[in-house]
């Protein structure tokens, strides 16, 4: 594994992603309203893979993304730098927890991009969030959801919640498995560097992935699945088990 990056040169990517944010921000504010939603989703792939190449992350992406809804992406969930990476390979709306929108910054930039809030303590808040899914859907949205709810560690995945997975089935959306890792460019082992754990703050996340000095950000696409008759905890188990088969140990080509 290589040496993490020397302070002075994660501090000025750090400078390039400030000011590629507030960039964001004006983009938001002033053109978003003005533009189709496939012009926002080309926008927002464009942005999103800059901020990578100013963090120094590489993005990798196997299998087939999808083109267009209706469409529910189901992904595991490691980090805040999740839903960038998920925009950088193909955009999507996505459901997220509301103290999300309270990030500092990056709030606003989730926001602005369509995201839906959802207070998952809450059984009542679910139903609505599900309802609003629904008509997504029925508008050939593409949504993407973390169903275990919370981060982990990359390794063993949480169960999946299934209440938002509805959606999919009121709808007869298909469901689209995709999994997420992080490894180190050099040994093609797994990375710590964007975990956002336990008493780990999105400062302290975003500063180990600015060090990291070969980050491989991989995105595994599966194949879409029908409901086939099935009820929707049924379905997320199954779907548990599909991006669990594509989070198989693998090495970053060239390794």
């Amino acid at each position: 594994m290589s040496a993490p990056r020397s302070r002075w040169v994660a501090l000025w990517r750090a400078l390039r992603a400030v000011l590629h944010v507030l960039r964001g921000l004006w983009i938001i504010r002033r053109e978003f309203d003005r533009l189709t939603n496939s012009q926002r989703a080309l926008v927002v792939r464009e942005w999103s893979r800059q901020m990578l190449r100013i963090m120094g992350v590489r993005l990798v992406v196997s299998g087939t993304p999808p083109v267009r809804g209706p469409l529910l992406l189901v992904a595991n969930h490691i980090s805040w730098l999740d839903i960038l990476v998920m925009d950088a390979a193909h955009p999507a709306r996505f459901v997220s927890k509301a103290d999300v929108k309270h990030w500092p910054v990056l709030g606003t930039l989730i926001t602005g991009a369509g995201t839906l809030y959802i207070e998952r303590e809450s059984r009542r808040d679910a139903m609505r969030v599900v309802h609003q899914m629904a008509a997504a859907l029925l508008g050939d949205d593409t949504l993407a959801v973390f169903p275990e709810g919370t981060t982990g560690d990359g390794g063993e995945l949480l169960p999946f919640h299934a209440n938002l997975i509805q959606a999919a089935i009121a709808t007869e959306a298909p469901v689209l498995p995709v999994a997420l890792q992080y490894l180190d460019g050099a040994s093609g082992s797994r990375s710590a560097a964007p975990l956002f754990l336990g008493d780990t703050t999105l400062v302290q996340s975003i500063w180990t992935t600015l060090r990291a000095p070969d980050l491989h950000a991989m995105v595994t696409y599966g194949e879409p699945q029908e409901a086939a008759g099935r009820d929707r905890r049924a379905w997320a188990g199954d779907l548990r088990q599909a991006v669990g088969a594509l989070l198989e140990p693998r090495s970053t080509p060239g390794n």
